[in-house]
């Protein structure tokens, strides 16, 4: 944890970020973590095939699109599925801790 931790607080310092975490030793559940200043948006991906998105916590007008960084792209996410980075790695946290991401919020299957 405090490997992943120096290492998100340095992408924080740069003001943006891309992370992948999951259970050690296991390649699912998997959680990413794209963020850009204070915005941030959490896939979970169960399976090579199936991909959810955590909805988002009101954080951003209605309406709103963001771009964030996924792997070495910027994407666009609505409103709907933006989160703070505060928020965002608290939940990665807990994930980290308990390795069962369904607790985290109320997802949505893309």
């Amino acid at each position: 944890m405090a490997d992943l931790t120096d290492h998100f607080t340095a992408l924080r310092s740069h003001g943006q970020g891309y992370l992948e975490v999951r259970p050690h030793g296991h390649e699912f559940p998997l959680l990413t973590l794209g963020f850009l200043n204070d915005h941030a948006v959490i896939h979970l991906i169960d399976t090579t095939e199936k991909q959810s998105l955590l909805l988002g916590d009101g954080t951003t007008p209605a309406d709103t699109a963001v771009h964030l960084p996924i792997m070495d792209d910027l994407a666009v996410f609505s409103d709907a599925n933006i989160i703070t980075v505060d928020r965002a790695w608290t939940l990665i946290r807990h994930f980290t801790q308990t390795g069962t991401p369904r607790e985290l919020g109320e997802w949505h299957e893309i």
